[in-house]
């Protein structure tokens, strides 16, 4: 038993049995579009051999057929009770923080380029995760993606992507 000042941790989560069995399900899916793209390009002995499609398809066959044991393993555990925590909400929340804002980062780099991206995508992250100052953030992100283009644009002359919005351009670069 626990004392009343320190709070108890939430062992609730998500289920190894859940976790396997979507995992298992999102494989089948996959294996199922890899078979059957391969029968629509020529899953079967050609003139000349095997046809384009012949390998991919027994690859997507083997794919649902492993998913599909996974999935019955996964489900018969369920059925016993299994319950083990695969993630706690805890945790999963830590792996939210850091994917989230990495995928706004994809999204942003394609938006308004590397740079730019880069610089919002560091300072954000100092400020949400790191609890920075936002000067002190922001000052820090100009100054890496400063050095990181005078190294890539400038010494290696290698342009990085500048987005679809290309901010740097008004800049007359």
């Amino acid at each position: 038993m626990q004392p009343d000042s320190v709070p108890a941790h939430d062992e609730s989560g998500i289920t190894t049995w859940v976790v396997e069995a979507a995992v298992a399900v999102a494989l089948f899916a996959l294996g199922a579009l890899v078979a059957f793209k391969s029968w629509q390009l020529g899953a079967g002995w050609q003139d000349d051999g095997p046809g384009a499609g012949y390998f991919p398809f027994y690859i997507g066959l083997l794919i649902c057929i492993s998913s599909a044991v996974v999935a019955f393993g996964a489900f018969k555990r369920a059925r016993k009770a299994d319950h083990k925590v695969f993630v706690t909400h805890d945790q999963l929340k830590r792996v939210y923080t850091v994917l989230l804002p990495s995928i706004g980062f994809v999204v942003a780099v394609q938006l308004i380029g590397i740079y730019l991206g880069s610089v919002l995508f560091i300072a954000a992250f100092m400020i949400w995760v790191g609890k920075y100052h936002w000067a002190k953030s922001v000052g820090i992100a100009c100054a890496v993606m400063g050095l990181a283009y005078a190294m890539f644009e400038i010494w290696f002359k290698v342009p990085l992507f500048k987005g679809a919005i290309n901010l740097l351009s008004f800049l007359g670069h």
